[in-house]
Parts: C-alpha cells; sequence; structure tokens
C-alpha cells in the first residue's frame, strides 16, 4: 500500500473508532507497518489540518475530533476511474444522480496532474450501461423516503399489471437479478413486502413516520449479498 492510500485508510479507520480511539501498537498491527511508521503518518495527518488527537497513558490512543471536517481526500488516477465506472454502470440503483455528482466533485478537486491522467485513463474503460428504467420522479421520492424515515405512498403494479395504491416504510434497498427492489413494510397487507423500483408508477413521500421495523425482520440475505459500505 502506498503511503498516500495508507494515509486516507488511516484516517477512515479513525474516524469509524469514534471517541474511543486505537493505539500506534493496534493500528501498526492492522496496517502491517512499524509503530514508529504510524507515528510519523499520523504527523502528516496533523500536519495536513486533521483533527488529530492524542491521549497519552494506560488507555490513551489516537482518534479524530468528533464534529471536525477532514482535508480533502486524494485519489490515485485509477481510484478516480474506479468510482466513475462504478456510478457510471449502476443507472438504477438508488442515489445514482447523487453518487455521480459526488464523483464528479471529486475530481473537480483533484490536481491537474491526477485529473488529466484519469480521464485519459478513463477513456480506456468501457460501460455498457442502458439507460435507467426507473423514472427519476419516484426515484427521489423513494430516496428521499428512505433517507428521512418517512412513510412513502406507492401506486404499484403486479406482475400481471394489476395496479394498487400502498403505504409503505421503507426498510432498505436491495438488488436482486439485476433488479432493484425496495424492501419495507406494507400497511396494506401488514406485512414485509418487495417492490420492483421499476413496477412502480408513482410515489410520494407522505408526513407520515416511520415504525420501528428493522432489516433482521426482511430475512436471511442471499450469500453473495452485503451492505454497501463493504
Amino acid at each position: 500500500m502506498k503511503r498516500s492510500e495508507r494515509l486516507h485508510a488511516l484516517t477512515e479507520t479513525l474516524r469509524r473508532r469514534g471517541a474511543r480511539g486505537s493505539t500506534a501498537e493496534r493500528l501498526a498491527a492492522e496496517f502491517g507497518v512499524s509503530v514508529r511508521t504510524i507515528k510519523r503518518d499520523l504527523a502528516a495527518l496533523e500536519a495536513t489540518g486533521a483533527p488529530v488527537w492524542s491521549r497519552p497513558g494506560p488507555g490513551g490512543g489516537y482518534g479524530l475530533a468528533p464534529g471536525a471536517s477532514l482535508p480533502p481526500v486524494s485519489l490515485s488516477p485509477a481510484q478516480a476511474v474506479a468510482l466513475l465506472a462504478a456510478a457510471t454502470a449502476a443507472a438504477d440503483a438508488p442515489y445514482a444522480d447523487l453518487a455521480a455528482a459526488a464523483v464528479r466533485k471529486i475530481l473537480d478537486v483533484l490536481d491537474p496532474r491526477t485529473r488529466e491522467k484519469a480521464e485519459q485513463l478513463a477513456g480506456r474503460v468501457w460501460v455498457d450501461a442502458p439507460s435507467a428504467r426507473v423514472s427519476r420522479v419516484v426515484t427521489s421520492a423513494v430516496e428521499q423516503a428512505m433517507t428521512d424515515r418517512k412513510v412513502v405512498r406507492i401506486r404499484y403494479a403486479s406482475g400481471d399489471g394489476t395496479p394498487t395504491t400502498r403505504d409503505v416504510e421503507p426498510v432498505l434497498f436491495g438488488s436482486v437479478t439485476g433488479s432493484w427492489y425496495l424492501i419495507g413494510w406494507c400497511r396494506l397487507r401488514d406485512a414485509m413486502r418487495w417492490f420492483r423500483l421499476d413496477r412502480i408508477q408513482h410515489a410520494v413521500v407522505t408526513s407520515a413516520p416511520c415504525g420501528d421495523h428493522t432489516v433482521d425482520e426482511v430475512g436471511t440475505p442471499p450469500a453473495t449479498a452485503r451492505p454497501v459500505h463493504g
């Protein structure tokens, strides 16, 4: 792992650890480097403006100050192209428009040389991505309902085309065999249901808050499924 990549990974590790932080010894073991190297990396992060704190003595360690902003992320050309390819290939994915906009923001703040190399490399990656099959209006409403934890009212077409109106408490998005689904508690059926996004004809976010239904109620995910946070 290059040092720039390790510094980014180190920042993310400290961010995930939160207020409890981590010892230099533990960080060194995780990254396969010496304690001295980790301490140099922490000093380098602090020099760039990262809100690194240190606490001496037993139970001490290193962490990031809560609520503080982090310095800009530095990407290699290959990492930038990987983000571009992922965003381009996932037109039907939830939050796809936001992902594409976020990637463009990242590319815009790269140093000119890295951005030029990324653009050259991007020309060597082709993605056969069909246009989104789901209405952008529908997608936006469902995304907002999931984000704000509000009930979404949908007009949904069954497999034979019969439409019904449902009030759904969003629980999660899932991708199965190339199609994206909204999985949530259907108040009409009083049960957990899967709704294919491209069969939702209309959607509007209501003011009603979702209940306390959890991902565990959906059932066991396929062996190959995993959350997008990795």
